[in-house]
């Protein structure tokens, strides 16, 4: 199956890890104060959860950014270890990031029609 990176797609999961940096950082201060994680680690895995986010949404011009965007799905659920409440928000964002793939996709072939 070939892989084709559209612009659609570009935009969607770009979009998708751009809400996806906003929430992962985010989990920062509420490890600290409720989960009592040491600030050193949650800063360290929220911000730069966050910072790979955006880092990889500029870089879906290129078919390994794909990748590197599915790995920060694993890694965002993987921050319920820290947040439990990042179990089902990490779940959220990689349906809404395998979603955002399909439906790019999907749009594509039928405009090319």
């Amino acid at each position: 199956m070939k892989f084709d990176v559209t612009p659609g797609m570009r935009r969607l999961c770009a979009s998708v890890l751009g809400m996806e940096a906003i929430v992962v950082g985010l989990i920062t201060p509420v490890a600290i104060s409720v989960g009592g994680v040491e600030p050193a680690l949650a800063v360290t895995v929220g911000i730069g959860l966050a910072v790979l986010c955006v880092l990889t949404a500029g870089l879906l011009k290129r078919r390994f950014a794909y990748v590197l965007g599915s790995l920060i799905q694993v890694l965002a659920i993987a921050t319920g270890f820290l947040v439990s409440t990042m179990f089902f928000l990490g779940a959220i964002f990689a349906a809404l990031w395998i979603t955002a793939i399909i439906v790019a996709r999907r749009v594509e072939s039928v405009t090319s029609r």
